[in-house]
């Protein structure tokens, strides 16, 4: 059982290659919470992902996850075994395009992928229903497939293992406006049975509607956060 926030940013500050440093005031994800921030473009997300798996640490500030602090972790081999924490939705996550679905979504459990275990077909599946797949795709080159089912795909490789953070980074660039929304309730009923925690991080506003229970806008000068506005025709 999880004691405390899965993940917390507090006072975090961040030089890159922006215009100014990504700044995180206060950030709290509890077990099970869903929450979508916009105000990031696609160089900041990718900032931020990175500060929160520790894949680099903050020049200010604190990052932890699940308690611990990510400037704690001690070597490399430390830092890969607190990886299974995370499940990560990305476009800049490799899928194979001359493999098959199925064979990308075995991935996380075996590189033995042709032919696919039985055991192993069966589990991704079960996965692929999930996350709202169907079946009728699953041998089918995933350079057939459409967005919507590659960032489908994303998401079962995202919750394959179990993680206990689930982070989506600008999820829906690449779909279809008639896709967000759907997506979005497919994410939180797949986050919801698992108790997941989540950060999405993203600007489509029916999107993140759809997949959170708070949505959050960053203002990048000062790192506050502040509940989305809703304007004339909705958000």
């Amino acid at each position: 059982m999880t004691v405390g926030p899965v993940l917390r940013l507090a006072n975090v500050r961040k030089a890159y290659q922006g215009l100014r440093p990504l700044r995180v005031r206060d950030l709290t994800i509890d077990a099970g919470q869903r929450v979508a921030v916009s105000g990031l473009d696609a160089g900041a997300a990718e900032v931020l992902v990175n500060l929160v798996t520790g894949a680099s640490i903050p020049d200010e500030g604190e990052v932890a996850v699940l308690g611990r602090t990510t400037v704690s972790i001690a070597d490399g081999d430390d830092w890969l075994s607190s990886l299974d924490r995370f499940g990560i939705v990305s476009p800049r996550a490799v899928l194979l395009d001359g493999a098959t679905l199925m064979q990308n979504l075995a991935m996380p459990f075996t590189l033995d992928i042709d032919p696919v275990p039985a055991n192993v077909a069966s589990r991704v599946a079960s996965l692929a229903i999930e996350a709202g797949l169907s079946g009728a795709v699953l041998q089918q080159p995933m350079a057939q497939l459409t967005p919507e089912a590659r960032i489908r795909a994303h998401l079962v490789r995202a919750v394959a293992l179990d993680p206990q953070l689930l982070i989506l980074e600008h999820p829906t660039a690449s779909l279809p406006a008639a896709d967000r929304r759907p997506f979005g309730e497919d994410v939180a009923r797949v986050a919801e049975a698992r108790s997941l925690a989540t950060l999405i991080v993203s600007e489509d506003q029916e999107f993140s509607r759809a997949a959170a229970h708070r949505q959050l806008a960053l203002h990048g000068a000062t790192g506050e956060l502040t509940p989305r506005r809703r304007g004339l025709f909705g958000w």
